[in-house]
């Protein structure tokens, strides 16, 4: 397949640098607007294009694939997530799909670490307090929060991103470590880092901070519910940079409101752009609009990841980022 005849759509704007390195290379329908694409321009596209670029914002479910023919045979997800594409249809289609896996892993664990600082430390509320003029000066009383170091940073999903927060939180704050996952950690990270590892319900209960940090699937849906709310400390915060739909933002709504648990902080939410009413009026919670991977190096790094496996799809390579299905 010869690279300068592979038409690629790009669903929103990627940083310049990589979208000029794909129009010398292919040819590249960008998108100037930067809006969402509907569902039926993304049918569309699926006849029209051979490489498809979509983001997180882009909700490729069973619907979009029923067309014919498609054209597209290969989704090149910027991304590392693809909880929002339907990977059996997109399988029965004959289309393989490729994420940009590891070159985000810093930014977002310092968005976490961030997170738990804002929430324990009240700087989203101070912020806004003197903002409104409402700061009469220092006293001894005002604004008392709730120290970090040396507390107890619970994780759920010890992956790339989980671990590396839990090195940041252990070596920089002297915090200790506990986490759930699927399998056990490497020894060599547990020694590290005096990591323990627990059921997912023991994390909930012991920890000062929960982070989670774990794949969006059926499994993890809304895995911080009611009752796993209900598990953690009155003085805990809940921290979530993993994919929205993880939280049960009602629940945490509820839980917030009640004194149940301290704070939280949250850089995603189940249905963005929007954000459950009763969290955006809570001063307990830190609220961001997912920005975790959100530095130049970072999205530039994804976009090149995501040319990588474009290329290889060209060349018909094994392709460096192919997620596996089945």
């Amino acid at each position: 397949m010869e690279s300068s005849r592979l038409r690629i759509l790009l669903t929103r704007k990627w940083p310049k640098k990589v979208e000029e390195y794909l129009g010398d290379h292919f040819d590249v329908q960008l998108n100037e607007q930067d809006l969402p694409m509907t569902a039926v321009e993304l049918r569309a596209a699926l006849q029209d294009f051979d490489v498809l670029c979509p983001t997180v914002t882009d909700l490729l479910g069973e619907e979009v694939f029923g067309v014919s023919p498609i054209r597209t045979k290969l989704i090149a997800n910027f991304g590392v997530g693809y909880n929002h594409i339907a990977l059996d249809s997109a399988e029965q289609a004959g289309i393989q799909i490729t994420n940009t896996p590891g070159v985000l892993t810093d930014a977002t664990a310092e968005i976490a670490m961030m997170l738990i600082l804002m929430s324990a430390r009240r700087a989203g509320e101070g912020e806004r307090h003197l903002r409104a003029g409402q700061w009469s000066g220092w006293r001894p009383t005002h604004m008392l929060s709730t120290q970090v170091t040396g507390k107890t940073l619970g994780i759920i999903g010890m992956g790339r991103i989980g671990t590396r927060l839990a090195r940041q939180a252990h070596h920089g704050f002297g915090m200790q470590i506990i986490y759930g996952n699927r399998s056990r950690a490497a020894e060599s990270v547990e020694v590290e880092l005096g990591a323990e590892y627990c059921s997912v319900e023991e994390v909930f209960e012991r920890s000062d901070f929960l982070s989670l940090n774990c794949p969006a699937n059926q499994e993890t849906k809304h895995l911080a519910n009611e009752q796993m709310i209900r598990r953690m400390k009155p003085s805990a915060h809940l921290i979530n940079t993993a994919r929205g739909d993880v939280v049960d933002e009602s629940a945490l709504s509820a839980a917030l409101s009640n004194r149940e648990i301290a704070g939280a902080g949250l850089d995603v939410y189940e249905n963005e752009p929007e954000v459950t009413g009763s969290l955006a009026s809570l001063e307990q919670v830190v609220l961001l609009p997912h920005m975790g991977s959100g530095t130049v190096e970072t999205r530039e790094a994804m976009g090149f990841r995501a040319v990588a496996n474009i290329e290889a799809f060209a060349e018909r390579s094994v392709l460096p980022d192919l997620v596996v299905i089945h």
